[in-house]
């Protein structure tokens, strides 16, 4: 939980590997959105990125209730529950809504080290680090009221209790090698 007492988590499904030729670019490694209720703390699936982004943009001046989903009351189950049958990342509160025409992508690592983010522009280009934004910015002046500042690529926390197993890392010889959960 952050330190204002809200979670909003992101789940990551175990095998997001395999299933990787079932996913586009833009959806990157997300299976899930998902947001604790502050009164009851109960997790709830948020159904898309940009209602997610939405409500942690501005979680400290408005705290997620259930009551904020239809059909949700602390008094029903929560929608899903957080155990390591998949895997969650916890996302920071308060970053800044994705701008217009542009998509967040978060990219499990294979070594579930961090998630990589990165932004799509609406032509379909990658940009992985805020001078890329500046430079797209810069050569498309159709962009005129974004700012480098509106982009943010902090990654979420994975959720050390949630991670497979056993996952494939590398060593200091750069070979790959299984680590059991408990060794991460």
């Amino acid at each position: 939980m952050s330190e204002d007492g809200v979670s909003l988590g992101i789940v990551i499904p175990i095998h997001a590997f395999c299933q990787k030729a079932l996913r586009t670019l833009s959806q990157g490694s997300v299976d899930i959105y998902a947001a604790q209720c502050k009164n009851c703390l109960k997790w709830r699936e948020i159904d898309t990125q940009e209602e997610f982004e939405e409500i942690r943009s501005k979680v400290a001046e408005e705290p997620f209730l259930c009551s904020r989903k239809a059909n949700s009351s602390c008094d029903e189950p929560g929608d899903i529950k957080y155990d390591s049958s998949r895997t969650w990342v916890i996302d920071k509160p308060n970053l800044p809504k994705t701008p217009q025409g542009f998509k967040r992508s978060l990219v499990l690592r294979k070594d579930y080290s961090k998630l990589d983010a990165y932004y799509i522009t609406p032509a379909g280009k990658k940009l992985r680090t805020r001078n890329e934004i500046a430079a797209f910015l810069k050569d498309n002046p159709e962009f005129k009221g974004v700012s480098a500042s509106d982009f943010d690529f902090s990654s979420p926390k994975i959720m050390q209790d949630t991670i497979p197993e056993v996952v494939e890392q590398k060593d200091s010889a750069n070979k790959k090698v299984k680590i059991a959960k408990d060794e991460v």
